[in-house]
């Protein structure tokens, strides 16, 4: 749990299913989160395996990250959990529309 503890570490994971994103781009794929969380985030994912940091040599500098085949195994791990969630959403709103309307709600 320690390893995607936190409210941005998951949204990461799932941003990076199955493509190569580079900061900025995974800056708008996890919107509200700040630079500096960031970084945080990415670099503790990188140091538990989950996330490959790759550094082009070019100019100007270019940086892209990816899950290691561990983060795709925890990215599977993780997907009953987005379905779950997904359906909780789904009920919560049916609930909410159902309390619009006065005789539903009695």
């Amino acid at each position: 749990m320690d390893v995607i503890g936190g409210k941005w570490k998951v949204l990461i994971i799932w941003a990076l299913n199955s493509q190569r994103c580079r900061f900025g781009e995974l800056k708008r794929l996890v919107p509200g989160v700040s630079e500096k969380v960031l970084t945080q985030q990415l670099r503790e994912l990188e140091a538990d395996g989950i996330v490959h940091r790759e550094i082009y040599d070019q100019v100007p500098p270019k940086v892209e990250y990816s899950l290691t085949e561990l983060g795709e195994d925890l990215n599977t791990a993780l997907k009953p959990l987005g379905a779950w969630g997904k359906q909780r959403m789904a009920a919560l709103e049916d609930a909410t529309d159902d309390c619009r309307h006065p005789q539903a709600c009695g």
